[in-house]
């Protein structure tokens, strides 16, 4: 089992930047990948970022290319979302979660490649 605890969110004005952070417990950190993932209100849950269990690939979706960077820390078990120029339409409920079960190399992008959630943070992008 692997524990996921996300923190970092709030409120935010457009342009403004914020880090989110998904604390890792349970399983070895390295053992499996990490991915972000964003529900705006109404509206379904889609990827933000992704990142491999080494942290040598990365991917995220188009619309945060240049502006929102993913990372991991070993040494604290850590994943990180840098979210900069934020908009108020990327107000949404921010998830983090952890899969295990894909070659190390990968960055997964499908949700369902992620077997460990953890509950989200919000965040609020005010115009």
């Amino acid at each position: 089992q692997v524990q996921l605890v996300e923190s970092g969110g709030g409120l935010v004005q457009a342009g403004g930047s914020l880090r989110l952070s998904c604390a890792a417990s349970g399983r070895a950190f390295g053992t499996y990948a990490m991915g972000w993932f964003r529900q705006p209100p109404g509206k379904e849950r889609e990827l933000v970022a992704c990142i491999s269990r080494r942290g040598e690939n990365t991917d995220n979706v188009d619309s945060v290319k240049g502006r929102f960077t993913i990372s991991r820390d070993s040494a604290v078990n850590t994943a990180y979302l840098q979210m900069n120029s934020l908009k108020p339409e990327e107000t949404a409920v921010y998830s983090c979660a952890a899969a295990e079960s894909v070659d190390y190399r990968r960055a997964p992008v499908l949700q369902y490649e992620y077997e460990y959630w953890g509950q989200g943070t919000q965040v609020t992008v005010s115009s």
